[in-house]
């Protein structure tokens, strides 16, 4: 009797959710009072506009809402495809306080519920400074503090400046449809305080094919034009038009509208705005462009008062102009790694031999965005942790940690002399990587794998920094940091820092499988590592583990034990007060 209930409760469950709406903003979610947002409802079937009911807390939804939403009878998918009924209304916003939105249609019914919250009326932190590692994980920041400091009888002989900076929170990462997500989403999340879909921006992502017509919600970026006469600066190491540094302005289902992207940035005019991808700002004719029409976006920046800068000297020329508006393109896509751009001068060096560093651009935006006296919001990305972690190259990613743990001393050394300043430390997303020991060349035998040391055969790498940059002098030492991924497609494993260029470890074959890369079977001691992922991906995959956030300074309370990446939107927004309007 007990299995023949449970059958019944469980079929009348999947009945009901394949007779339910979908609503936006999703149960559950958390919005900034007065701020704007889309609502939209999704119907499985068609329907007639009389047939609808919506209320918001029992009233007419349009009561609530201030507007009655536009029907759409038959709203069309791929190849017009109807989907169902639709209602939408843009530019919503509540009071704070506690709604339920019911819907009904037919055998449709939907229910969500929303907290809508205000903050302090006066901010508690007059600047912040969100610093985020694409990809970082704890095993990038132990492999940069060994390969930095040196380590000796166990104990470090030298701190991060992220060391510092307490760990105050568990983030998770999820989306709402997986586990499983990506910067877009993530980056998303902490800037708009709402969780979406993988490759989404500023927006829930619907189910109609356009990838600029979800649903919306607002950006930090725009409630501080909104709300204050704050600056803002926006910094990364990638394409500024890159998932990371996008979601601070930009609203679109696919990340990959990156053209359209940049004019978003336009459109809100960061004060700062710092990093590779100039190829989305070109004129479809300028030679190196990625654009498929005429506008031309350097032009418009500049006629906009930015200054431009294209490489470091540039750049520190640049800070010295006064204007308080910079754009500094440095690249045509992404910026070449540390290890590529200080030391082996490999990748595109030699296209673009005189790119700055994140540290470059920190004290840059720093210098620029201080100089407003109702302070700043400066977003500063270590995009390359995660792009060579993805190739499993783990001595690129663990340098390219050493210079973004430098940012955060840059960040740090500011807050000394601005302690009405937050900073926030972490990153979007982890990836599936360990260290396990020490690969150790003086070993005895001619295999590399019984070069691993592990347990107390691992002892220490003997990497040294003779210049005291903070660098190694060399990643090729003769006992160096043996890391490891849990996830990836088949390659070869090498046991060495590749300083030819990036790992490749897997190509594409004649059935449109990712395959080891052969051009590294031949390196002496090279053993083959069997995939665990489709053999459709070529690279490793993110890892759905807990993100650390670290924070300091007026505000920083507000993080503790786990939260969901969309609740450290809510912190910051109280910290600048976004909930009150600070402009006459």
């Amino acid at each position: 009797m007990r299995t023949l209930f449970a059958a019944l409760v469980a079929s009348t469950m999947l009945a009901g959710a394949a007779n339910a709406a979908t609503v936006y903003p999703l149960d559950r979610a958390t919005i900034l009072s007065g701020s704007p947002f889309d609502f939209k409802v999704e119907l499985k079937n068609v329907v007639k506009p009389e047939d609808v009911k919506i209320t918001v807390n029992g009233q007419d939804y349009k009561s609530v809402l201030g507007a009655e939403a536009e029907f759409v009878a038959e709203e069309k998918g791929k190849e017009d495809k109807v989907l169902g009924s639709a209602l939408i209304l843009r530019g919503v916003s509540l009071p704070a306080g506690a709604y339920k939105v019911e819907v009904t249609a037919g055998d449709e019914t939907k229910s969500v519920n929303w907290d809508v919250y205000a903050t302090a009326e006066k901010p508690a932190a007059k600047n912040v400074i969100f610093l985020i590692a694409d990809g970082l994980s704890v095993a990038h920041r132990t492999a940069a503090r060994i390969m930095s400091k040196g380590m000796t009888e166990g104990k470090a002989d030298g701190r991060l400046a992220m060391d510092d900076v307490p760990p105050v929170a568990f983030i998770g990462t999820s989306s709402t449809h997986s586990i499983a997500t990506d910067s877009a989403n993530t980056m998303s999340a902490y800037m708009t305080g709402h969780k979406s879909r993988v490759n989404a921006l500023g927006v829930y992502a619907d189910r109609t094919p356009a990838t600029q017509d979800d649903p919306k919600v607002e950006t930090v970026a725009e409630a501080l034009r909104r709300q204050t006469k704050k600056s803002i600066g926006i910094v990364s190491t990638a394409e500024i038009e890159d998932a990371t540094p996008a979601a601070v302005v930009s609203h679109t289902r696919a990340r990959g509208d990156k053209a359209d992207i940049v004019g978003m940035f336009y459109g809100l005019k960061p004060e700062v705005v710092l990093g590779g991808g100039s190829a989305y700002f070109l004129a479809k004719d300028v030679p190196g462009s990625k654009r498929k029409d005429d506008k031309d976006y350097i032009t418009l920046f500049k006629e906009a008062g930015y200054t431009l800068a294209t490489d470091k000297t540039e750049l520190s020329a640049a800070t010295g102009t006064n204007t308080g508006k910079l754009l500094g393109l440095f690249h045509t896509g992404n910026m070449d790694v540390t290890l590529d751009r200080e030391f082996l001068k490999k990748g595109t060096v030699e296209k673009f031999p005189n790119q700055p560093g994140l540290v470059d651009m920190t004290k840059a935006a720093l210098g620029e965005l201080s100089k407003n006296p109702d302070g700043f919001f400066l977003m500063v990305e270590g995009a390359s942790i995660d792009k060579m972690s993805h190739p499993l190259d783990w001595d690129r990613a663990v340098v390219d940690t050493i210079e973004f743990d430098k940012a955060v001393g840059v960040a740090r050394e500011f807050a000394e002399k601005n302690p009405d300043t937050l900073i926030i430390v972490t990153g979007d997303h982890t990836h599936g990587v360990s260290i396990i020991g020490t690969v150790d060349d003086e070993k005895e035998g001619t295999e590399m794998r019984e070069k691993v040391g592990t347990y107390d055969d691992a002892g220490f790498p003997n990497y040294e920094d003779k210049d005291g940059d903070g660098y190694p002098d060399r990643v090729d030492v003769s006992r160096r940091l043996f890391l490891a991924a849990n996830n990836g497609p088949d390659h070869y494993e090498t046991f060495r820092p590749k300083l030819d260029g990036p790992f490749v470890p897997a190509i594409q074959n004649e059935n449109k499988e990712y395959v080891a890369n052969e051009a590294y079977k031949d390196v002496p001691g090279a053993v083959f590592v069997q995939g665990n992922i489709p053999k459709d991906g070529d690279s490793g995959v993110h890892a759905v583990d807990d993100v650390v956030l670290q924070a300091t300074g007026p505000g920083a309370e507000g993080f503790r034990g786990y939260m969901e990446q969309s609740d450290v939107y809510r912190v910051l927004a109280d910290a600048m007060a976004l909930g009150a309007k600070q402009t006459q």
